[in-house]
């Protein structure tokens, strides 16, 4: 997922896309475990995803502070 993606999104779907990256990562380490995990890469990339959205999250939350102080 690009980044450019996630800024577009809303609060409301970062949070459900945060929810299905973490879920896919969970059903990915199962099956790695399994031996039935052909991309071995593609924990790699989800777990980035997970930090893009979670780096977005943050930003929103420290931009809603900055914001309140400064009224």
């Amino acid at each position: 997922m690009d980044i450019k993606e996630i800024r577009n999104l809303s609060d409301e779907k970062l949070l459900d896309q945060l929810e299905d990256l973490k879920e896919a990562l969970f059903n990915l380490r199962f099956q790695k475990a399994f031996g039935q995990l052909e991309d071995l890469n593609s924990i790699r990339r989800h777990k980035r995803d997970v930090a893009r959205v979670l780096t977005i999250i943050r930003e929103r939350q420290l931009e809603s502070q900055k914001e309140g102080k400064n009224d």
